[in-house]
């Protein structure tokens, strides 16, 4: 499969618990962050309510799950208007450069036109340049600084 090659993108269903966390296991091993069985099984859950904000997409090459996004809307008050914010996308180490990800783009992009989302936003680390190849051909990269506070003491 080449990049210009086309993945199959769907949404997460109840029998894509092991793909998806095989998916999510890189995803974090990525960022060095542990492996909390609680937090498999919190992000799990809250992918299959329906009434929750957070939704998945797998990407699939030749059937297989190779790629997954986690995305939400999410309001912006100063457009009056809602946006898709992308969490986390990830694509299988084996499956880099075969477009998935840009498919999964293509789709949030599609999902933001359908559900009147005036953008889709995300960040990602400085030093991914993996990943900010294609986000840089398929996106423009804003000016603004991210930062984290953390919640008060009690």
């Amino acid at each position: 499969m080449t990049e210009r090659s086309a993945a199959v993108v769907r949404f997460l269903t109840p029998q894509d618990r092991e793909a998806w966390e095989e998916l999510y296991r890189g995803y974090r091993d990525f960022y060095a962050k542990p492996h909390d069985p609680a937090v498999f099984d919190t992000v799990w859950s809250w992918l299959m309510d329906d009434a929750h904000e957070t939704r998945a997409l797998l990407a699939e090459s030749e059937g297989r799950p190779v790629a997954l996004a986690h995305f939400r809307r999410f309001a912006r008050p100063i457009d009056g208007a809602y946006a898709l914010y992308l969490d986390d996308l990830f694509t299988s180490p084996d499956a880099r450069g075969t477009g998935a990800g840009t498919a999964l783009l293509h789709r949030l992009a599609e999902i933001a036109r359908d559900e009147d989302a005036v953008l889709v936003r995300w960040i990602t680390a400085a030093d991914n340049e993996t990943a900010r190849r294609i986000y840089d051909r398929e996106a423009t990269q804003t000016p603004w600084v991210t930062y984290d506070l953390k919640p008060a003491r009690a």
